[in-house]
């Protein structure tokens, strides 16, 4: 349980930033992921790395499926995993999801609170309960 309460406090910290920064800055954020997401064909390459590592480490570490809130960082973790896979092995066939996903402004506070949601939820569990 230990490795869930700090797998949870680094999730909390990090959604809780930027669920904020994305509902007090939403034009700052769409800027930034219309950079990201749709023009540097780099970054999101890096990115795609960088979410195959880190799905791998929770997969192996922390592969946990019990009927209790620790089963939600396993779920993210082979999500993670999937999703670097998938954008290091056909990079060009998730441009559409990239494009779907981040291609309204309008949209940018509704995932500013659905990261705030995921970041209260894993702040509670990590730093509360």
């Amino acid at each position: 349980m230990e490795i869930s309460v700090f797998v949870a406090k680094i999730f909390a910290l990090a959604y809780l930033a930027i669920g904020l920064g994305m509902l007090i800055n939403p034009k700052y954020y769409f800027k930034l992921m219309e950079e990201v997401m749709l023009k540097s064909a780099g970054v999101l390459y890096l990115g795609g790395a960088m979410a195959l590592i880190t799905g791998y480490l929770i997969v192996t570490f922390h592969n946990i499926w019990e009927y209790s809130w620790v089963v939600v960082i396993t779920i993210f973790g082979w999500a993670a995993l999937l999703k670097g896979l998938m954008f290091l092995i056909f990079p060009k066939h998730m441009e559409f999801w990239r494009k779907t996903l981040f291609k309204k402004k309008k949209l940018m506070p509704l995932w500013g609170f659905i990261v705030l949601i995921f970041g209260l939820f894993f702040g509670y569990f990590g730093f509360f309960a």
